[in-house]
C-alpha cells in the first residue's frame, strides 16, 4: 500500500546475482513505478504487477532488466482488459533502450512487446532520458520527481535521486568511483544513500575491471558524504554480503553502514 504521508520505496531485490533468498536489483516506488527490474520483481503478486505504469532503468545489464519481458507477458491480458490503460513506459538512456531493442525485444530472444499485442497498442513503450533530467512519475495527484544521476560502469549507466519530504533518497546504480555523482549531490539534504559494493577487497581487481566498487574504493567515495547520512550497501554477490559489510565497517567508521535487504521499506 502506498504511504499517504510521503514517498514509499520497497526493496524487491538487492543482490548481485541469484541463489535461494537472493533477488537481483529492483525497487518499487509507491505502487506504480519500478526502479530497475531484476528478479525481485517476480515476488510481487500479479495484482501489484498490473499497477506498474513506469519502469526506470539504471543500465542494460541482465540482472537489472530481465523481469521486464516476463512482467509484460504476465500483465498484458489483465491490463488491457481496461481500455483506459496505456503501455508500460520503460525509461532509460538511449544506449540502454537500443540494447533492449536489439538484443531482447527482437523476436528471437523474446517477442517484441513494443509491438504486441498490436503496433497501435503495445504493452511496452520505450522512452529515452539523459543525465540531469528530472522525471515526473506516478499519478498526477502525487507525482514523484526522480532525477537522473551520472554513474560509471562498463556500459552507459546512471543512478537516481528521488525527491521526498524527508530528503533525497539516492541510488548509485552500478558504478565504480564516480566524482560526477558527488558533484551532482553537493549541497543536498540526503536522507538515505543506497550504494553498491559488488566485491570484497580480495577481488578489488575484478571490481575495478567490471566497473564496480569494493570496500577500499567505496571508502574513498564515502569520504565525500556527510557522516550523518545512513548508507545502505547493495549488490554484493550471494554468500558474500556479511564479509563485504565487515570489510567496509573496518575501513569506514564515520558512517552508519547497513546491508540493504529484500523486503526493506523506506518511508520518506
Amino acid at each position: 500500500m502506498t504511504s499517504t504521508n510521503g514517498v514509499r520505496v520497497q526493496v524487491l531485490g538487492c543482490s548481485g546475482s541469484i541463489a535461494a533468498g537472493c533477488r537481483t536489483t529492483a525497487f518499487l516506488l509507491d505502487e506504480h513505478t519500478l526502479i530497475d527490474a531484476g528478479t525481485g520483481v517476480g515476488d510481487l503478486p500479479l495484482e501489484a504487477m498490473t499497477k506498474i505504469d513506469d519502469i526506470v532503468l539504471s543500465h542494460s545489464h541482465l540482472d537489472h532488466v530481465l523481469a521486464i519481458p516476463l512482467l509484460a507477458d504476465s500483465v498484458m491480458r489483465e491490463r488491457f482488459a481496461d481500455a483506459s490503460r496505456g503501455p508500460i513506459r520503460v525509461h532509460g538512456l538511449p544506449a540502454t533502450l537500443a540494447t533492449l531493442r536489439q538484443h531482447l525485444f527482437n523476436d528471437r530472444l523474446w517477442p517484441d512487446f513494443t509491438r504486441i499485442p498490436s503496433v497501435e497498442r503495445p504493452i511496452l513503450s520505450l522512452h529515452a532520458f539523459e543525465v540531469g533530467q528530472v522525471l515526473a512519475l506516478g499519478p498526477a495527484e502525487r507525482s514523484r520527481r526522480l532525477e537522473v544521476l551520472p554513474a560509471r560502469h562498463t556500459v552507459p549507466a546512471v543512478g537516481f535521486a528521488l525527491d521526498a519530504p524527508a530528503g533525497w533518497w539516492v541510488y548509485s546504480g552500478d558504478t565504480g568511483p564516480n566524482p560526477a555523482l558527488w558533484a551532482a549531490l553537493r549541497g543536498r539534504r540526503i536522507a538515505h544513500l543506497v550504494i553498491e559494493t559488488a566485491f570484497g577487497d580480495e577481488e578489488r581487481w575484478l571490481a575495478d575491471i567490471s566497473g564496480h566498487l569494493s570496500p577500499g574504493t567505496l571508502a574513498g567515495e564515502l569520504a565525500q558524504l556527510p557522516g550523518s547520512v545512513p548508507v545502505h550497501i547493495t549488490h554484493p554477490k550471494p554468500g558474500e554480503a556479511v564479509a563485504v559489510i565487515e570489510q567496509i565497517r573496518a575501513i569506514d567508521t564515520a558512517h552508519e553502514i547497513e546491508p540493504l535487504a529484500a523486503g526493506q521499506v523506506f518511508e520518506l
